[in-house]
């Protein structure tokens, strides 16, 4: 069975999810916790007396790795990324995070494991098995992390509840945005939830019927008169 506690944190309310199994083996996803906000997932872990085994990170962007580096250096654990995110973590412009207050990301160092993570790949997590679908677009290397069986699915920036992910930033590709979120997202059982980078979860189910964003694609409602 599946288990997950989500924290929303820094100025761009950046979603934060520690999920994990019976057993307790968890993962974090996308950790973007400022300073006194990593005290908030360590008591959760302590509370639960969980064992973080990796990181899943679905892109590079500064708003979702301010805890990156510290979270993968306590636990000693691996950070699952597709490494063309290292654009992103290389392209992090110093004036919009000055603009809100914030000082550049500490990056992970040469001594951090960074598992390369391609389309199909499956991620254990205990009993959990995260397959890896690549989704750029928002970023060159945005990956979203589907668990089949628990139904859920961890979409980053690509899909929010009825909207998508912008496509301005460095490396982001408008054409290659809607691809990812038909070929790999829409297509998916219409009962799985949804958890995005930002903002409440959704099901692909309503996302299909009701996001704005996927005009005129919207599926209709089932007529039964």
């Amino acid at each position: 069975m599946i288990h997950l506690e989500q924290f929303i944190f820094n100025p761009f309310q950046t979603n934060c999810t520690l999920v994990w199994d019976d057993n307790g083996c968890c993962a974090v996803v996308d950790p973007g916790y400022k300073d006194a906000e990593r005290e908030k997932i360590v008591a959760l872990i302590q509370s639960k007396n969980l064992t973080p085994v990796c990181v899943l990170l679905t892109h590079g962007h500064f708003d979702h790795i301010y805890g990156l580096a510290d979270f993968a250096r306590t636990y000693n654990i691996p950070i699952y990324m597709d490494k063309k995110e290292t654009y992103s973590f290389e392209h992090t412009n110093p004036y919009v995070c000055g603009n809100y207050g914030l000082e550049l990301p500490v990056l992970p160092g040469e001594d951090a494991e960074i598992i390369d993570c391609k389309e199909g790949d499956i991620i254990k997590v205990g009993s959990l098995n995260f397959e890896v679908l690549q989704t750029p677009g928002h970023s060159v290397g945005g990956l979203c992390f589907l668990e089949r069986q628990a139904k859920v699915l961890f979409s980053g920036d690509t899909l929010f509840a009825g909207a998508i992910g912008r496509t301005d930033h460095p490396g982001g590709d408008y054409d290659l945005m809607m691809k990812s979120i038909w070929e790999k997202i829409m297509c998916l059982d219409g009962d799985i939830r949804v958890f995005p980078g930002h903002g409440p979860s959704t099901d692909i189910a309503t996302e299909r019927m009701t996001n704005p964003f996927l005009l005129p694609f919207n599926l209709p409602y089932d007529d039964e008169e």
